[in-house]
């Protein structure tokens, strides 16, 4: 049986993740969370009886590594982080913080055995991009904001210890994911909230800046066949959509598909931490997945059929 820890297991992504991985049988799944940004609800159950959940903060060595010497684990998924553009760029330091835990998860890997990580990263390590499609290794990391530059960090750190430790790493960098669970601080799920309540929907300067967006199950695919196949181990991958739209036509979108009597309304653009535009390579993603991607707006239609998560 595989022992495996699912760290932030109770935030939008890696409950997810944790819920995949425990339909099967032969999996048994640890949950930690110190549920700053995560919540209980969350916490997925399992028909297996599989998965265990501890209140565990990973920035705390005592508290970790009592979950790692309970189990022994074979591999580990860090996922914990300090998330949300607003929240990170409000708390600085508590983003810098995320660097112990990283250390704290990566010391007691390399001297419990743990046979890989796989680390969550961020498109936001592109800082404000110089090239497109942005690539996992040609395009310069060109990251300013703390949250970014922890993250870029963090990717450092694994590649040292794979260097001197010999302990296997991949990188996930995701971009954009969204689907039901996911809080109200993020900008899709942020306007269907707003829609659903006929609510003002607010749009940080002209709303020009573009993004991809990921439907939750072709992350969740994408990253759970690199686990089960193997597949590029001591490398990074970009998990983010191919369909490029502008912020102002996604609230329109969203507007549309709901009905909405909502209006947008502009703001001033935010100082920092609002790329003018992202688009991910997700070369390394298709070949994983090895069929098509979810489109937005059928993406978009799932998580409408049912609103309850949200509202």
């Amino acid at each position: 049986m595989n022992k495996i820890l699912v760290t932030g297991g109770a935030g939008f992504i890696p409950s997810s993740l944790a819920e995949k991985l425990a339909e099967n049988p032969d999996n048994y799944i640890v949950i930690v969370d110190n549920f700053i940004t995560g919540s209980k609800s969350k916490i997925p159950k399992s028909p297996h009886n599989n998965i265990k959940f501890i209140k565990a903060d990973c920035n705390d060595f005592r508290d970790i590594a009592g979950v790692f010497y309970s189990f022994h684990f074979d591999y580990v998924f860090h996922y914990a982080a300090l998330v949300g553009v607003q929240r990170t760029l409000e708390n600085p330091v508590k983003v810098l913080n995320d660097i112990s835990g990283l250390k704290n998860i990566l010391n007691l890997c390399k001297n419990s055995g743990v046979k890989r990580i796989y680390y969550s990263s961020s498109s936001e390590v592109y800082g404000e991009p110089v090239e497109f499609p942005q690539n996992e290794h040609t395009t310069p990391l060109n990251s300013r904001l703390p949250y970014a530059i922890v993250k870029n960090v963090g990717e450092a750190f694994l590649k040292s210890y794979k260097q001197e430790y010999g302990l296997d790493y991949t990188v996930f960098r995701f971009f954009n994911t969204y689907g039901p669970k996911q809080s109200k601080d993020f900008v899709v799920s942020k306007f269907i909230y707003k829609a659903l309540k006929n609510s003002n929907i607010t749009v940080y300067g002209d709303g020009t800046q573009s993004r991809t967006f990921c439907y939750i199950d072709d992350n969740i695919e994408a990253t759970t066949n690199a686990f089960y196949k193997n597949m590029y181990i001591n490398d990074v991958v970009n998990i983010g959509g191919e369909q490029e739209i502008s912020i102002l036509d996604l609230a329109k979108t969203i507007i549309k598909l709901t009905k909405s009597e909502s209006k947008i309304v502009h703001l001033a653009p935010l100082q920092e931490g609002d790329m003018t535009r992202r688009r991910p390579d997700i070369t390394k993603m298709k070949t994983l997945l090895n069929r098509p991607m979810l489109p937005f707006e059928e993406g978009m239609k799932k998580i409408l059929d049912n609103t309850d998560w949200i509202l």
